[in-house]
Parts: C-alpha cells; structure tokens; sequence
C-alpha cells in the first residue's frame, strides 16, 4: 500500500482536541507484518518534534473478515488503506480500545468506527475523561455499537482467533487499564504502552517526513539543518531520551537570553524550525545513555509507568504479567516505539521484575541508568508532596 501524495487525503479534522504534531495532516504508513495476516498503521504523534510512532494493528480473523486494535486517525489516506485490506479480507466486524487512560488513544476510536458502520466496538473497562468524565456517547462512541470488553476472554465473539489479560489499577482520580490480545494463530502479543522497545535507527514512518529527526541533531541553533543518514539516526536517538526520559542526565536547557540570542543570529527563522529557537545542549557521553536505554533492543517498561503507575499495584501487575507469560507468543507489537519486537513470555515477564523484592536477572536485562531517571524520580516526589500522587506499595 503506497501512501498517498494528495495532502488533501491527510487532513484530520478534529486535530484541536488533542492537538500534537503533525496537527491536522496525519500521513500515514501501513506495513505488513505477517503475509494475509497481520499488518500495522502508524502516523507521528509527539511535541515539539519529539515525534514517536502512534501504530494500529489489523489482524485477518480466521472466519473472515478485520479485527482492529487501537485506531489511530482515519483520515481518507489510513481509510482507503484500511479499505484496500476489506475488499481482499472482509469488512472490519470488531474495533478495540485496549486502554482506559490513553487519550491519545481513545479520541481515534468514535471517528474511526463511524468509517467503519458494521463493526462492534469493545472497550477495556473503567473509562474515564478529563476534565470532565462524561459518558462514551459523548466522545462520539457509536452507542448502539460499543460494548465493555467481556470480563472472560472466551465470552468475547473473537476468541476462536485471541485471547486477552485486562491489567486494571485503581489510580483514585481514575484507572490504568491495559489489554493485553495474543492471536494464536500468528503467536503474537499485542499491547498497548507496557512494554516498548527502541531501534537503533528511526522507525521507516520518517521516510515521509524526517524533518523532526534532522530539528534534533543539531548541536545548537547555529548549526544548519542537514538531510543524511548519520543526522537521522542521531536525531531519532535524541528523540528517543526525550520521549521516554522527559529530561535526560545528557540533556542541558540553555538559559533564556541564550536561547534568544541564538535564534536572533540563526539562519532559519521560519516557523517551521521555531523561529530558530534550539533550546538544547548535548553532553558528548548523550550517546552512552542511548545505548543503555536501548540494551540491545530488549522489551522494557517506560520510565514514567516504573516509577508513577505499575508501584501503586505491584501484586495485581505481576500476576497479570504472570498470566500473559503463559502465552506462547514469538513477538510483540505495541503501540509506540519499534515493532515487531522479537521478544517470548520470559522476556516480556523479565521486564516487570522491577516490581519484585528479588528481580530476576538473565543475560538480555538490563537496568535504566539511575541519572536519566532522575527527572521523573522527581517529578514523583513532588507530585507525592502535593497529594496529587501516592505512594508505591510495597515490591512483590
């Protein structure tokens, strides 16, 4: 499937609502994962050109016919695309949101399946919105149409081609909810942001606009912004400390009057490149905490669920990582980062014993790195300090 060059096919209406880049023109890129069966969908989604993929899996039913797991934008290019995949494999029959708290998520889901008329829309339990939490209806849930996902996997309509694990913690203020599918018949494990994976080189969606890696490898404003395979790969390894780190140790802010200064004397003043603000130093050793956040691509929980989500229940986590881990699943597709990972059950169960007293440790493990996790450590504690956040309980 080519990816359409009319920008007219990339426009997605309802940008405002949650309004990251790219905004209102999504291009999107489909690939297949395994031949007649699989195949994934993503478009960019992140700020200040800290861009990550946000991906959609399709999988073939064995009676026929699509399931769909997390939708993301159906502008008229992922719709014909998705179109393309019906008229050789059957109509999308059921659309999944696997989350309860992910916006980024949820505000896909309404418009997709109102493409889309015929299909059953099952969402995980305990949804919420904010700052209002109004019913599903609202979000332009099809209501006719949406159903909470059967608490047994064996009750739901698909379960001749997936089983599913709902992981479900009561956060106070509202629920982190995640659903684990595995498809039998290809053994892979679909999820939503538990586990990611980062590749060394940029995910193949940033052939169509490679302009966010390039904004981040430079060294400073002055610097020109130039298009080769040694700047992308080195724009897209700074991206990622950004997204999973927020401020990584290798990281410096410039001061304002610098920032300013810079800008005044850089060449590109367009909007495209912030009117020349570049905000950012790069310790020389940034390519050390790469390499440690990447440990060889394994399977690994994002800093942010470590340290503020997965603590406040570790009991209930590690059994529902228990009993993923039953699954005999070669790969895992999530919705950001890299993907297909190839990872089996004890690697995915390894990634979680940060929750345990005594973690199991094996060759492929490899911990975070104690000063890029400092940020969110922080961001912890002062979330603790205001009552907003509470504290983890205690380790497995």
């Amino acid at each position: 499937m080519h990816p359409s060059t009319n920008t007219k096919d990339w426009l997605w209406p309802f940008w405002l609502v949650v309004p990251l880049y790219p905004y209102n023109r999504r291009r999107t890129l489909c690939q297949e994962i395994v031949k007649d069966t699989i195949w994934t969908f993503e478009q960019f989604h992140g700020i200040l050109y800290t861009i990550v993929p946000i991906r959609m899996t399709v999988i073939k039913l064995a009676s026929g016919g699509l399931l769909v797991y997390a939708p993301i934008a159906p502008t008229i290019e992922c719709v014909r695309m998705v179109n393309e995949l019906v008229a050789k494999h059957g109509e999308v029959k059921y659309i999944i949101l696997p989350t309860s708290s992910g916006l980024e998520h949820k505000v896909f889901v309404g418009p997709f399946a109102r493409c889309f008329p015929k299909a059953k829309v099952f969402v995980a339990p305990h949804q919420w919105s904010f700052p209002f939490n109004l019913p599903l209806s609202w979000l332009g849930f099809p209501q006719k149409r949406t159903s909470l996902l059967p608490e047994k996997s064996c009750l739901a309509p698909f379960a001749d081609d997936f089983e599913y694990e709902v992981l479900d913690i009561n956060l106070g203020r509202g629920s982190f909810v995640e659903v684990a599918f595995f498809h039998k018949r290809s053994h892979t494990l679909l999820l939503t942001d538990t586990i990611i994976s980062v590749p060394e080189n940029p995910p193949a969606i940033f052939q169509l606009d490679p302009y966010p890696l390039l904004f981040h490898a430079r060294e400073n404003a002055l610097q020109v912004i130039e298009d080769n395979e040694a700047n992308r790969r080195r724009g897209w390894q700074r991206i990622s400390l950004f997204a999973v780190y927020f401020r990584p140790s290798a990281l410096e802010v410039t001061e304002l009057r610098e920032s300013l200064s810079d800008a005044i004397k850089a060449q590109d003043h367009s909007r495209k490149a912030y009117f020349g603000l570049y905000p950012f130093r790069w310790q020389p050793n940034w390519q050390q905490s790469f390499h440690a956040l990447r440990g060889n691509g394994r399977p690994f929980v994002a800093p942010i669920l470590q340290t503020l989500i997965l603590p406040q229940a570790p009991k209930q986590v590690i059994n529902w990582a228990d009993k993923v881990a039953t699954w005999d699943f070669q790969q895992i597709i999530p919705c950001h980062f890299d993907a297909p990972i190839a990872a089996n059950p004890r690697q995915f169960r390894q990634a979680f014993s940060f929750l345990e007293k005594q973690p199991s440790v094996s060759e492929d493990s490899q911990p975070l790195l104690a000063e890029d996790c400092k940020f969110i450590k922080e961001l912890e504690a002062n979330l603790l300090q205001r009552g907003i956040a509470t504290p983890p309980k205690d380790q497995v």
